[in-house]
């Protein structure tokens, strides 16, 4: 598959693209507030510090549902659109998004553009890291301001799951519901970085650490080394899943780590961990007989 096509595209690839007046890179980062080292930047200051040239931030955070009590929640279409449009991204355009942090929110906002019906659409590999390892250049400060683009939403319902869809899954055994998280925190054995949550899972998920897709330099591994990683889960990605984590921000890379096989059509819950085990109405445990295995309680 070319990379004009690809859900990942290479810095190399992006470096010889930056000026095309179709390309729009995104830069995506985002991190839990507890997580920031001292005396970290927040990902818009750091944004704000050294991007991509030409780059725009996207934030989980604020492109969200203002009336969730939950954090970065899917926005409504007429939201979202409304954010695209002053941000100047358009219905033809193709968009770039990556990470300063960690590889793990460029592939949400991958997916929010996928549930938007806008599937032009690709994660860079490597990210930022990778970008200045190699010496591309950089900028800081605001963004130049672009001219509005009209951008249409057309929601893909089915590339989102809520509580109900989950819980029925569980109880007929498909789709697959396959948790990202780590598995500590799946076993209840790590704190939750939520304060008040506890640690555990949905009785009867499957898990895949989202770690498990990524290279310790932040590029995403060979196809073939993910299809590895899936089949070690006992997850099959060409039969229909669920994938959730703890707020619904790495189990798209688990979504993109499918689609890079060629299943692109798979299901994220969105409210994932955070709303599940708040839920009066939910099972949960910390008890697998073959994940849990061996975890000290």
């Amino acid at each position: 598959m070319s990379e004009e096509k690809s859900w990942l595209v290479s810095t190399e690839w992006l470096a010889a693209h930056l000026d095309a007046p179709d390309v729009v890179v995104l830069d995506a980062s985002w991190i839990l507030p507890e997580e920031l080292a001292p005396g970290m930047e927040t990902p818009r200051e750091e944004y704000l510090e050294e991007h991509i040239p030409g780059a725009l931030f996207f934030d989980i955070d604020e492109i969200a549902d203002p009336d969730s009590p939950l954090p970065h929640m899917l926005p409504s279409p007429e939201r979202f659109s409304s954010f695209m449009r002053k941000m100047g991204i358009g219905d033809g355009h193709r968009v770039i998004v990556y990470d300063t942090f960690a590889p793990f929110a460029a592939p949400r906002a991958w997916w929010m553009f996928r549930y938007f019906g806008h599937d032009d659409v690709a994660v860079l590999n490597g990210g930022l890291d990778k970008w200045n390892e190699e010496g591309h250049p950089v900028e800081s400060g605001e963004p130049r301001p672009r001219q509005a683009r009209h951008f249409t939403a057309r929601p893909r319902r089915s590339l989102l799951a809520d509580k109900e869809q989950v819980k029925a899954a569980l109880k007929a055994g498909r789709p697959q519901v396959v948790d990202a998280r780590s598995r500590g925190r799946f076993c209840g054995t790590e704190p939750e970085p939520y304060e008040g949550i506890p640690g555990g899972h949905m009785p009867g998920a499957k898990h895949l650490h989202y770690a498990a897709l990524i290279n310790t330099d932040g590029t995403y591994k060979t196809p073939e080394e993910i299809a590895q990683a899936f089949r070690e889960a006992n997850v099959d990605p060409a039969q229909p899943a669920i994938f959730t984590c703890g707020s619904g921000v790495t189990a798209c890379t688990l979504a993109l780590g499918a689609a890079l096989l060629g299943h692109p059509d798979h299901a994220v819950y969105d409210g994932s961990w955070l709303e599940w085990s708040q839920a009066p109405d939910t099972e949960k445990t910390t008890e697998d007989p073959v994940i849990c295995a061996g975890e000290d309680a």
